[in-house]
């Protein structure tokens, strides 16, 4: 299996990000891809602040107008699609992520269950935690998501585990206080806390981060990707700060970043 792991630049128009969405899923379907795995909140960035006003009109309904354009580009070239996205339910927010199958069904969604993507005191009958870890069955393993602040909670790594899947899609959102890429700091503590997560979690994980365009936030997330083996070992690395896709093969082997 042939996975594809966009690092998207997140921009404030949100239909050229989801137009960027669909051109990206066509270049990996001419790479041979199977899968391809967008970072969280990837349609919009994740820009919410805690006010309903400006945070609902954020949020996407599932099924609806976005997962209906990834649905037909997976169906067009008969792979999978995962993407993070902010989700709309009635006037309910939640961090969600989806995974489209190669006909197009909504195989499996999944919303984030540790609740630090909004603020303590954001209103909770309108900012929402989800409180199921499912899979999905595929020809390449049992897939499950968990989506950024997840990976770091102990009780849902072992409901994780308990769930059994053979892989791991993680789509994230990491920035720094200061808003910079520090690239630097990345090597030296980032990247080893989140393999020794994957490492607790017992599976491999495809993991995509956010890259936003400064002009969304004063603190853009700022990209990568990464694919870590079950025992915590990183196999392939994405740059942090610039758009691309990194290719790599279930089982080993990857393409250099394009």
């Amino acid at each position: 299996m042939k996975a594809a792991l966009v690092v998207l630049e997140v921009g404030p128009d949100v239909e050229a990000n989801v137009a960027a969405m669909e051109a990206r899923v066509c270049e990996a379907a001419e790479a041979g891809a199977d899968l391809v795995l967008f970072p969280e909140a990837a349609a919009t960035g994740l820009i919410n602040d805690d006010h309903p006003a400006h945070d609902l009109p954020l949020g996407q309904p599932i099924p609806g107008p976005l997962t209906a354009r990834l649905a037909a580009r997976a169906r067009q070239h008969a792979l999978y699609v995962a993407t993070g996205l902010l989700e709309r339910e009635g006037d309910c927010l939640y961090d969600t992520a989806v995974l489209l199958g190669p006909t197009g069904a909504l195989e499996l969604k999944y919303r984030r269950i540790q609740p630090q993507w909004h603020g303590r005191n954001a209103d909770p009958n309108v900012y929402r935690e989800g409180d199921r870890i499912e899979v999905a069955a595929t020809p390449f393993g049992r897939i499950a998501f968990l989506i950024c602040g997840d990976l770091f909670d102990d009780a849902i790594v072992a409901r994780l585990r308990q769930a059994g899947p053979d892989l791991l899609l993680f789509p994230f959102c990491r920035n720094f206080a200061d808003g910079r890429i520090d690239r630097e700091r990345w090597d030296r503590e980032e990247e080893s806390a989140y393999a020794a997560r994957v490492a607790l979690a017992g599976r491999t994980a495809f993991m995509v981060n956010l890259l936003e365009d400064p002009s969304l936030t004063e603190w853009p997330s700022f990209g990568g990707a990464m694919v870590v083996g079950a025992a915590g070992d990183v196999l392939a690395r994405f740059p942090l700060g610039r758009p691309g896709i990194l290719y790599v093969r279930l089982g080993g082997g990857c393409s250099p970043p394009a």
